[in-house]
């Protein structure tokens, strides 16, 4: 879902929120179309990311009820201020999914620890995000798990190229997130396979 402030994301991803949201403010549409994605392409697997002013703009149980009505079972949260949003969507039902940045923010953590979906780990740093104790992608997981962590952790973020996500599969992760490099070929069919054939070569 576009959100107004998608402070954690690249530019181009914020981009397309912006052109979206400038295109249509009604998420009851983005929803709409959710839906009829899901009803045309039934064997498709769908996640549902949202920031979590986005879910307050909706409304909470308006969007949990969407979410459970429609078999949405998995939510990544970003951007959460508390836990509120998150804990009550998890006593309706949902798997939620928490945000933890490059350097291991132990508030993010503690979040990630108290929720039941997958973790969605950044997969590169941005600028002074390095934590000296967990310089690498595969300290980062390995700390993760050393805290407790056991369901799956999926990186993203800085995922680029074919030699990135052989960087998620030696770190210890169990799969990553693609994200704007396959957008940006979306007029562009027969790079766009290729891309897609060179990261399922990888084998994450």
């Amino acid at each position: 879902l576009p959100a107004r402030n998608p402070y954690l994301e690249g530019e181009f991803i914020a981009g397309r929120m912006a052109r979206a949201l400038a295109d249509c403010e009604d998420y009851d549409a983005y929803m709409a179309n959710m839906v009829r994605i899901a009803r045309e392409s039934p064997a498709m697997k769908m996640l549902v990311l949202s920031y979590e002013q986005t879910v307050l703009e909706i409304g909470v149980e308006k969007f949990l009820e969407f979410c459970v009505a429609n078999d949405f079972r998995d939510v990544i949260l970003v951007g959460l201020t508390s836990d509120e949003v998150k804990n009550r969507l998890i006593a309706g039902g949902v798997r939620v999914s928490c945000y933890v940045q490059f350097q291991l923010d132990p508030a993010e953590i503690e979040s990630a620890k108290q929720s039941n979906g997958f973790v969605y780990l950044q997969a590169k740093a941005g600028p002074e995000q390095v934590n000296p104790a967990f310089p690498t992608l595969a300290d980062c997981v390995a700390e993760l798990r050393r805290q407790g962590i056991e369901r799956p952790i999926y990186c993203g973020v800085g995922v680029a190229t074919p030699e990135d996500f052989a960087m998620v599969e030696r770190a210890g992760a169990d799969g990553a997130f693609v994200g704007s490099t396959i957008l940006k070929l979306a007029e562009q069919p027969e790079e766009l396979q290729r891309t897609i054939r060179a990261f399922k070569g990888v084998g994450v």
